[in-house]
């Protein structure tokens, strides 16, 4: 889901995994998914896109006839030796 700056608050359980710039937008957005989800992608590289289509959801993007498209890979042995051990930062 993306929402307007400063409708969604991030609570402490949750990790920020990249912030993204876009154009039209002049500050950084960030991404963030819940301990629990991290937990279960954090192998995992993803790709944000959007394309036009229509989403499900109540995302900021539905009314303008534009959804998100998520692409994923497995992080290669030489990238996750590199993140295993990198910081994690959290909403808290």
């Amino acid at each position: 889901m993306c929402y307007p700056a400063g409708e969604f608050k991030v609570g402490g359980q949750d990790v920020l995994l990249q912030e993204l710039i876009v154009a039209g937008i002049s500050e950084p957005i960030g991404f963030w998914m819940s301990a629990s989800q991290f937990e279960y992608w954090k192998h995992t590289h993803l790709t944000v896109d959007v394309v036009n289509g229509r989403g499900g959801g109540f995302s900021i993007e539905s009314p303008e006839g534009k959804r998100f498209l998520i692409r994923s890979r497995l992080f290669t042995d030489q990238e996750w030796a590199i993140l295993e051990n990198a910081p994690i930062a959290t909403g808290a």
